[in-house]
């Protein structure tokens, strides 16, 4: 019996061949760890772990458990599960070593010595017993263990230099030096309390994120995924030339429930390359464009990525807010992806690639809805039961209810008994990665809390800046892109949220605001390398170089990625988050979208050089510009203040007066 594979239910054996996915599996192993599959009574041991946790996850959202027993529970089991199925390295795979044998053992009482000290375990923590830190070392250890199986070396490298930050920070010059802490201080801050390991990332992994993922396999197992697919084809027309469309529009169906970006990117990929490679795309520029819309799965309402439950909990605030705010910044994501393929069809048929519109064979939409439009009843199930009142987790649960009872409306998607165990093994089997990586987050949070980075890192960056909104923004932006280089997004949203965002607020900038601007920033480490899974596993499929599709993610991606800075440079900006300020009203609201899709219009143009022929460089530069003055005014304004009163007026004049050139007699030679 096989606990997991790690390419999605859409691609199933055949639907690639062999070496291709071969590649695609080897690539996110490296990603995210090898992982064993054991057959016979390993793997029925395996599978019983999986369900026994996401049995317990289920009951610990019906009925109430307390909070430290649902974290050191959770992170238990994230410890078991990382060290029984992913193995210490790719030579030991699909064995079960005595050292794994003897992590598990150790994993579990180390939790069960944290749940069992109880009160007076946690009353002690200043003041710690030996064995208090013993244990807290252990736990240590094997949470950046299970983290390097399950995700990569990189994240408990980081983890390990804060940790040495911890230690040894007395010998480092101002303004990084700090007092200095021993194991007696460090240890139990960071594996006791809830402040290091078992903090807030852990609590939203525990709560939310793993029924969220639980959801998004049993909505797999049901034959969702593939129904949106087939549904966004012929939504979009059904014809190859509408691969592009249809990439986009089955990206958000897709990324909606899944909440993941490179299961979104390879699932679209194995159905649409072939018909944008038939309508003239370069491979790498339809890996781009694959990992493009890849990552909108991470930023789409209703399920977005793990990152969003983590906002609504620093903020204090409802999920349903986190998908209020999400809303419009989502509809320009997409605005934009829309504007770069139909510029890329315009591009294709002025060169003579593009094919004759060949329709494929789909069913008409009404068919479709008839037969499987039950799929989008759960999705519409969470929004409904949270406008109701109900708490996201209770929301997700019913949800899933919702799913596997209209599974039964089509026979062959049924999810039976083994059918439903699968999923919900699965579901808890994927839950582990993002498990380690808060626990290993908690303990780089735990850190930075204890020593007081955070705050002076607000100071530093604040004085380097000279105390300018627009260059502390920017120089925001560049810190978590950086840091989104090394760690994947949950992770990066994580640790500059607590070092970056409070920089912006203490100008001024909303503390929602300033959040969805590092969680959007911190999106872009999808697309980032080493850590630039969805571009990566979008060459593998067309067979263009790596590097190169990660760079033509980037250009499909770029002007979306102008508009965050509207949230937090712009006091009428966070009208895009359906926020209000003072007198602040829905007008605001319309001419900021308005702005911004002109704006990301503008952008894409520039990015793809194409309008109704192609563009000279300097056109693409200046048109570069006029589409950052109507979406980034206050950048003109920090630069030369004074000197132009209405930058998006006169970007938006610029633009026009660009584009008019395009039906000059010329312009069709140039």
């Amino acid at each position: 019996m096989s606990t997991h594979s790690p390419l999605p239910p859409e691609i199933a054996p055949g639907s690639l061949d062999e070496a291709t996915a071969s590649r695609l599996e080897t690539l996110i192993e490296e990603e995210e760890g090898a992982q064993n599959r054991f057959t016979g009574i390993l793997g029925l041991g395996a599978v019983a772990i999986a369900l026994a946790m996401s049995l317990f996850h289920l009951w610990a959202a019906w009925d109430i458990v307390p909070t430290t027993t649902l974290r050191f529970v959770h992170v238990g089991f994230a410890l078991a599960i990382g060290f029984t199925l992913f193995p210490i390295s790719r030579r030991f795979r699909h064995r079960l070593m005595p050292w794994d044998w003897a992590l598990a053992a150790a994993g579990i009482y180390v939790i069960w010595y944290l749940i069992s000290g109880g009160d007076d375990l946690q009353d002690r923590a200043i003041f710690p017993e030996p064995m208090d830190i013993v244990v807290g070392w252990m736990l240590v250890a094997m949470v950046l263990e299970v983290a390097r199986r399950a995700t990569g070396p990189v994240m408990p490298v980081v983890a390990i230099c804060f940790l040495l930050y911890g230690f040894f920070g007395d010998w480092l010059p101002a303004p990084w030096q700090h007092q200095g802490y021993d194991s007696e201080r460090m240890i139990p801050h960071l594996a006791i309390g809830l402040d290091g390991i078992f903090g807030t990332a852990v609590d939203v992994s525990a709560t939310l994120i793993i029924l969220f993922t639980m959801y998004g396999a049993i909505l797999q197992a049901s034959g969702a995924g593939k129904f949106f697919v087939d549904f966004s084809f012929a939504a979009t027309g059904g014809k190859a030339a509408s691969a592009g469309r249809t990439v986009v529009l089955s990206s958000f169906l897709l990324g909606g429930p899944s909440g993941s970006g490179v299961a979104t990117t390879v699932t679209l990929g194995t159905v649409a390359w072939p018909m944008m490679k038939k309508v003239g795309y370069r491979p790498d520029d339809a890996g781009g464009l694959l990992a493009a819309g890849g990552l909108g799965a991470i930023i789409s309402p209703p399920v977005l990525g793990a990152a969003a439950f983590l906002i609504a909990e620093y903020l204090n605030i409802g999920y349903l807010e986190v998908i209020k705010m999400a809303i419009i910044p989502t509809i320009l994501y997409y605005a934009s992806l829309l504007f770069m393929v139909e510029l890329d069809q315009r591009r294709l048929a002025a060169s003579g690639n593009a094919v004759p519109d060949d329709a494929l064979q789909v069913e008409p939409i009404p068919v479709m809805l008839r037969k499987y439009g039950f799929h989008f009843s759960s999705l519409i199930a969470i929004i409904v039961f949270m406008v109701m009142g109900y708490s996201p987790t209770m929301s997700v649960l019913y949800a899933m209810g919702v799913a596997v009872l209209l599974s039964f409306v089509r026979p062959e998607q049924a999810l039976w008994p083994r059918k439903l165990i699968g999923a919900l093994a699965a579901g808890a089997v994927q839950s582990v990665g993002i498990a380690a990586t808060c626990a290993s987050a908690g303990i780089i949070v735990g850190v930075i809390t204890l020593t007081g980075l955070g705050l002076k890192f607000s100071d530093i960056a604040i004085q380097a800046a000279g105390g300018s909104l627009v260059i502390t923004a920017i120089y925001t932006a560049l810190i978590v892109w950086v840091v989104g280089l090394a760690v994947p997004v949950t992770a990066s949203y994580i640790i500059c949220a607590v070092v970056a965002a409070p920089a912006l607020i203490k100008l001024g900038v909303p503390d929602y605001a300033a959040h969805m601007f590092v969680f959007y920033y911190a999106v872009l480490s999808e697309v980032s390398p080493p850590t630039a899974l969805s571009p990566f596993a979008a060459a593998a499929i067309t067979g263009a170089g790596p590097y190169r599709t990660t760079f033509q993610a980037w250009k499909y991606t770029l002007p979306a990625f102008v508009m965050p800075f509207v949230f937090v440079t712009d006091p009428q900006g966070v009208a895009l988050l359906l926020q209000f300020r003072g007198d602040m009203g829905w007008g605001d609201v319309a001419w900021q979208f308005m702005l911004a899709v002109i704006g990301l219009g503008t952008l894409a143009i520039a990015c793809q050089g194409f309008f109704r022929y192609a563009l000279a460089a300097w056109e693409r530069w200046t048109l570069a510009v006029a589409g950052v003055l109507m979406m980034f005014p206050a950048l003109l304004e920090a630069m030369l203040p004074g000197l132009v009163p209405y930058p998006h007026l006169v970007g938006m004049a610029l633009a026009v007066g660009l584009l008019s050139l395009q039906w000059r007699p010329s312009a069709r030679t140039a």
